[in-house]
């Protein structure tokens, strides 16, 4: 799928055939024999029901002329038992089918989540999140009732049609053949209309997609949205993507309503022709009780084709949303284990880039042929201008993304043949955008190491000094925050995502500007705990605070996707070049006030 945002149309890389639909039978055979059982129920109750007509013309032809009271009056019973026992088997049927289409509902959920889970992190970063959210939520919800009412809802009504045929025909074959004879000009029409209805269902799929993407945009980016004092201009964007959908789902009911409204036109020419020929031109042959028999009938014959094309239109609307949720379940999983993949042993720490090339997109190399050894339990510093590659490099090492070209060995074992879980568990990873999940401060720090005990998660805390302020909240460890942090600072996220990292106890340390966030103060008791961190673990380290970094074994400065210099930052000072301009320029007051005036 193109890159695309909340106003761009999400296109189909494949159309809709069978084999979709075929896919979704997957869902409704876990629960046949509960479908099984709402079908007969719903089968015993059409042909209970079928029963009232014959019932109704034994009474107008024989029980009223022959003034037969008693014969009426049962005959009215049986009328009457007729449909409550349909109604009640109607009642039991709603009852399973409603508990099988949230299980559906909830089966299709799970399995679109846990692909999800699987997806490397190209496929977020190629879409609004609000596109996948839709998915996710509304779409199943879409096409879950037509899963399970829906396909026992077409049997029961072709079955229906039959059964009605059968009373018909049997009754008075003649008035049988008007009554059908409008069905060739309806299967027509719904033939021309078909393809209409699709596009604009699929239409109605985009402009929904679109409309949840700028809801989850703008709800994520609320407080720069009342910082510049845009909510006019946002107004304006929500107003205009809401009248798009409001057009394209206005168009498709359009459509849609064109097949209700040939079965409601051709049905009602239909009945009024069956009874022009059963009073003039076949009485007295036929009873007056057979013609309202069968004009009951012919309703009734009607009824479920009615239905039908209710359900085709649900139907068509479901394809569009299911042909979205199978695009998500066909994303390729690139981030995998391999088939052959083993688990990686406790590890050292060595690590070593072989002729490493990266790319993002085809033909646009983030990184170009990058070797370096790092031994085990050395520390690593990532320098460089913005866009250079510094985080390329340790999302390469943590298996975000597969190499280009090359190899990443950790103690000599490719890492593209050992098994993910196996890898980032012995890896400790904070990551430049915290992260902090709806609850409690103790379970956000808990979070990568599940059975870690109070008293471990309180260590990890003191370490990175994130303790004191979190003592002092309302309730502590157990104060409850809100998604993304929004009770707490940003400094103050980023020392629970800190602890939350160091409680891993990793053998490799990732921090992609750790203490990018937290003052100067702060910056200085963190890094008497990151001093005692890093001894004994491979640690890489990206920072734009040089002075973070100055006691670090190697540092690299990388620019363009290439390691320029390294060494120690003694050694680096000495050579003055790229590191020893950027180090001046940071914290001499006059290199800085010359690199602006360049």
């Amino acid at each position: 799928m193109a890159r695309n945002k909340y106003d761009i149309d999400e296109s189909l890389e494949t159309p809709f055939d069978l084999s979709h639909l075929k896919r979704s039978l997957v869902y409704i055979k876990r629960y046949s024999k509960q479908m099984i059982a709402a079908f007969l129920l719903s089968v015993m109750a059409s042909i209970i029901s079928l029963l009232g007509p014959e019932l109704t013309q034994k009474a107008i032809d024989i029980a009223i002329p022959n003034k037969d009271v008693s014969y009426l009056i049962w005959l009215s019973a049986l009328i009457a038992g007729t449909i409550i026992i349909s109604s009640l088997l109607g009642m039991v049927r709603g009852l399973i089918m409603a508990k099988v289409g949230q299980n559906i509902v909830y089966d299709i959920r799970s399995d679109l989540f846990e692909h999800l889970q699987k997806l490397p992190l190209a496929y977020y970063d190629s879409r609004p999140h609000g596109k996948i959210l839709v998915r996710v939520v509304q779409y199943v919800n879409n096409v879950s009732d037509m899963l399970s009412n829906g396909i026992v809802d077409i049997i029961i009504e072709l079955l229906n049609i039959i059964f009605i045929s059968i009373f018909m025909f049997r009754m008075s074959p003649k008035l049988a053949l008007v009554i059908v004879s409008g069905l060739p000009i309806l299967v027509v029409i719904v033939f021309i209309i078909k393809p209409k209805q699709r596009k604009a269902w699929q239409q109605v799929s985009n402009k929904t997609s679109n409309l949840t993407a700028y809801i989850c945009e703008n709800i994520e980016g609320v407080k720069v949205t009342e910082l510049f004092n845009r909510q006019e201009e946002n107004k304006k964007i929500y107003k205009r993507l809401n009248q798009l959908l409001n057009k394209v789902w206005m168009k498709a009911i359009y459509v849609s309503n064109l097949v209700w409204f040939a079965v409601e036109n051709i049905s009602q020419w239909v009945i009024a022709i069956m009874y022009i020929v059963g009073i003039i031109f076949t009485a007295p042959a036929v009873s007056v009780g057979v013609v309202v028999a069968m004009g009951t009938y012919a309703s009734r014959f009607w009824q479920p084709i009615t239905n039908l094309a209710n359900l085709y239109n649900r139907l068509i609307n479901t394809i569009a949303y299911l042909e979205r949720i199978f695009q998500t379940l066909d994303e390729p999983i690139d981030i995998c284990d391999a088939p052959d993949a083993y688990d990686l042993p406790a590890i050292n720490g060595d690590v070593e880039f072989k002729n490493v090339s990266f790319e993002y997109e085809p033909g646009i190399r983030v990184l170009n042929n990058v070797s370096f050894k790092v031994k085990a339990g050395q520390s690593v510093a990532l320098v460089g201008p913005t866009g250079a590659g510094k985080t390329t490099i340790v999302n390469l090492l943590s298996r975000f993304y597969n190499v280009t070209e090359g190899q990443i060995l950790v103690d000599g074992h490719d890492i593209s043949k050992v098994t993910l879980k196996s890898l980032r568990s012995q890896m400790g990873i904070m990551l430049q955008d915290t992260f902090i999940f709806s609850g409690t401060i103790e379970d956000n720090i808990r979070y990568g190491r599940l059975n870690a005990d109070f008293s471990e998660i309180e260590e990890a805390a003191k370490t990175v000094k994130a303790h004191d302020f979190i003592v002092e909240t309302e309730n502590g460890y157990q104060t409850q925050v809100n998604e993304r942090g929004g009770r707490l600072s940003q400094g103050q996220k980023q020392l629970i995502s800190f602890a939350r990292t160091l409680l891993a106890d990793p053998k490799i340390l990732v921090l992609d500007e750790a203490t990018s966030s937290i003052d100067a103060k702060t910056e200085q008791l963190l890094q008497l705990g990151i001093n005692q961190l890093l001894k004994g673990r491979t640690s890489f380290i990206i920072a734009h605070r040089l002075s973070t970094i100055k006691k670090c074994d190697i540092i690299m400065f990388i620019d363009d996707g290439r390691i320029v210099e390294s060494g120690t930052h003694e050694e680096l000072m000495g050579k003055k070049g790229r590191y020893y301009e950027l180090y001046t320029a940071q914290y001499d007051d006059n290199a800085v006030v010359k690199a602006v005036n360049a």
